[in-house]
């Protein structure tokens, strides 16, 4: 048995003072510090003043296998992006298969912001065995991706083997998962026979959905700078599916949508109705121009930071920074706290798991920041957000990862 005490701790939406936690690998008790320590005699006893304890953060989404990526990538327009993409993907790809320390770095730089769990898109699994070293937990979500009707089965099998790989290692630490790339990119045939799996064995699910005006352009219309790109590289001129037939594939499978910028009201609503959540990555969506989310009326917004393909860090701490700025319209104490709801709770909602909250029996995950002295206990947030590079301590299953 451990406690840990700090001067404010983040509980079901408010900051506690004068109170401890005691844990193992789960919490056990939270109580006031006298008394914890009454009880537990001789315990040792981690002490965080000027601080502030949450539940450990979590990056929903995440891209390894691109973390070579520096200036190799087109910043600045989504199609010039993808156009690079698909032009230095093997050349990246490459990089990493020869020095893994590029995806040990990109971790190492959410460990640092206080990411206790992450979501890995794999679509190579290349980053499986780095994923299975971190000390965090990890969602590994097996990617698939295809269009073309004459490679469904091929691309299906290869996703079905990357799957089982991971399968093999199914921890408190490490969860398979399953990705659909977008709905411009996947078949409807191989989306149907991927989402049967999800269904049937309970994996957590993500897919991209309306990040680029591009795409709402090709999909709605079959036009725009989407046809260029599909023929000049696919030899086709008319999308595999629309908008309603990919959303209605999800309707009885909650699923975690990542950017949905382009998504309008109707839409939102739509995925609010069958209990999806949002991932929002706001400086990926700012360096691709692919404009601000509206984060107003999303029932559960998690937050994420894309991968180094197209942002210049993985830093969870710097996300929320770069999200208070985006959103310059809303009230910076109340945007602060919705930030970390994104990153806590709401993320413990989504996964169904028994992480990002402070309560008893949930894994022992905490991340601790500095806080300068404040006034007012609104600031705690803001200023927790604000005043950090990085954590000054981490937790994850009971374990001082950084302390």
């Amino acid at each position: 048995m451990n406690i840990i005490t700090a001067t404010f701790i983040y509980k079901d939406g408010k900051f506690l003072e004068n109170m401890a936690i005691a844990f193992e690998d789960k919490i056990k008790e939270i109580e006031e510090v006298e008394k914890l320590q009454r009880k537990y005699p001789n315990t040792k006893v981690y002490e965080y003043k000027d601080a502030v304890l949450y539940p450990g953060f979590i990056n929903m989404h995440t891209h390894l296998e691109f973390s070579a990526n520096r200036a190799t990538l087109k910043l600045g327009d989504f199609m010039l992006w993808l156009d690079s993409v698909i032009r230095y993907r093997e050349e990246l790809v490459n990089e990493v298969l020869n020095n893994q320390e590029f995806i040990f770095e990109a971790i190492n730089q959410m460990l640092l912001s206080g990411v206790t769990t992450f979501g890995a898109i794999s679509s190579f699994g290349i980053d499986l065995q780095a994923c299975l070293k971190t000390p965090q937990r990890v969602i590994y979500f097996n990617e698939v991706i295809g269009s073309s009707p004459a490679m469904i089965d091929v691309l299906f099998n290869d996703f079905k083997q990357r799957l089982q790989e991971s399968i093999k290692y199914n921890s408190s630490n490490f969860h398979p998962a399953i990705a659909i790339h977008s709905p411009y990119s996947v078949h409807p045939v191989l989306l149907r026979e991927v989402l049967k799996i999800a269904k049937e064995q309970k994996f957590l699910v993500s897919a991209h959905f309306l990040e680029s005006k591009y795409e709402r352009e090709w999909l709605e219309e079959a036009k725009g700078a989407f046809k260029d790109f599909f023929e000049k590289y696919f030899s086709t001129n008319k999308p595999v599916t629309n908008i309603n037939e990919f959303l209605n594939a999800f309707n009885d499978i909650p699923t975690m949508f990542t950017h949905c910028v382009q998504a309008n009201e109707k839409e939102i609503e739509y995925i609010n109705k069958y209990e999806h959540s949002i991932i929002h990555c706001p400086r990926s969506n700012r360096f691709l121009s692919c404009g601000k989310l509206a984060i107003d009326g999303i029932k559960n917004l998690l937050l994420g930071t894309d991968g180094l393909s197209s942002n210049n860090s993985l830093s969870i701490l710097e996300e929320m920074q770069a999200a208070l700025m985006m959103h310059y319209e809303k009230n910076l104490q109340e945007m602060a706290k919705k930030l970390i709801d994104a990153v806590t709770v709401n993320g413990a909602k989504a996964l169904k798991m028994p992480i990002g909250k402070i309560e008893k029996e949930y894994f022992a995950d905490f991340t601790i920041l500095s806080l300068p002295k404040i006034n007012d206990k609104n600031d705690i947030a803001l200023y927790s957000i604000l005043s950090n590079k990085q954590a000054k301590a981490l937790f994850v299953g009971g374990k001082a990862i950084i302390a």
